[in-house]
């Protein structure tokens, strides 16, 4: 539903983006502005609609970003192993003793990202979970018979690994795909807090938050709404990984 409401934004929201009403700056929720109106009377449900659209494809885009270097990264250790497995893990650990977030505003206040930048950036900062969950995966592959057999009748590293190995890792990294979404869509929300992340007049759920900080105690609706839905995307992000992650239950007759 979220990612439906965010494609059909300009076809289901009441106003357009742009939208100004001076007259009716500030308003409280009412018919008219189901979540209210912000200072300069745009109407909130719209730019929460048209904000998905922005923070949605920054958490799709850069889990998609981060699960392909983290699956090149984590297949080629687990695969070859030695120095390889060696140079690559730890560079992997390395990435994780940098804290996140400090690490992304640093470099959104050197470049000033706009929307694409931002999801090269939030990708290259959060590949290193997927790459050991994939490492691993591969690590007990790599001595199945199959793949074994693979090897004996001369297939090349790069064959195994595509045809044989990466089908086999798929679930692990869909797991770890979608909780990066949630991942990346509090990194971007947060990043737009502190007003180093998209900024207006592009509306994301971050930026929107960061507009309402000021007024949070006369007009908490200006806040409530876009905290809600990302509230919401993580919650939905977070189960459903927890369900492709869940082995299924053997059929009963």
């Amino acid at each position: 539903m979220l990612l439906v409401g965010a494609v059909v934004a300009p076809v289901i929201a009441p106003y357009a983006a742009d939208a100004l009403d001076l007259a009716n700056r500030r308003a409280a929720p009412s018919v008219a502005h189901w979540f209210g109106t912000d200072e300069l009377g745009r109407d909130v449900l719209t730019r929460v609609l048209f904000g998905a659209r922005v923070s949605l494809a920054i958490g799709l885009l850069s889990a998609l970003a981060s699960a392909g270097i983290g699956v090149v990264i984590g297949s080629t250790a687990g695969y070859v192993g030695r120095w390889i497995d060696d140079l690559l893990m730890r560079l992997t650990d390395a990435m994780l003793a940098v804290p996140r977030l400090p690490l992304l505003m640093l470099a959104a206040a050197v470049v000033q990202p706009g929307v694409p930048l931002l999801i090269v950036l939030v990708g290259c900062t959060g590949w290193m979970e997927t790459a050991r969950v994939v490492r691993a995966d591969v690590q007990s592959l790599r001595t199945r018979d199959y793949v074994q057999a693979a090897r004996a009748i001369g297939a090349p590293p790069v064959r195994v690994l595509l045809r044989h190995l990466l089908p086999a890792v798929v679930p692990t990294a869909s797991v770890a795909t979608t909780l990066a979404i949630g991942r990346g869509i509090l990194l971007e929300s947060t990043m737009s807090f502190f007003g180093l992340g998209v900024q207006p007049p592009t509306a994301s759920w971050g930026n929107m938050l960061y507009q309402a900080q000021t007024t949070m105690s006369s007009e908490p609706w200006l806040a409530i709404s876009p905290g809600l839905f990302i509230f919401a995307t993580v919650l939905t992000c977070n189960v459903v990984g927890d369900a492709l992650g869940r082995p299924a239950s053997p059929s009963t007759s």
